[in-house]
């Protein structure tokens, strides 16, 4: 799994934190989304999916 994060889309919604805060956080100054891990482990997997699914830009992309 490959993932990349938008930032010029990004709407800092948070959502993406709240499913998988282990592979996104965001910037303190303006709440936008930060990648941490771009390729996430095997278990993090369904976390990171339900994240791209749930944000409201469509900032996420993954791919398999």
């Amino acid at each position: 799994m490959k993932v990349t994060l938008d930032q010029d889309k990004c709407v800092a919604s948070g959502q993406c934190v709240v499913a998988a805060g282990d592979v996104f956080d965001q910037r303190d100054e303006d709440g936008i989304a930060v990648l941490l891990n771009p390729n996430p482990p095997a278990e993090q997997a369904a976390d990171t999916r339900h994240a791209a699914a749930v944000c409201p830009a469509l900032a996420i992309h993954i791919q398999e």
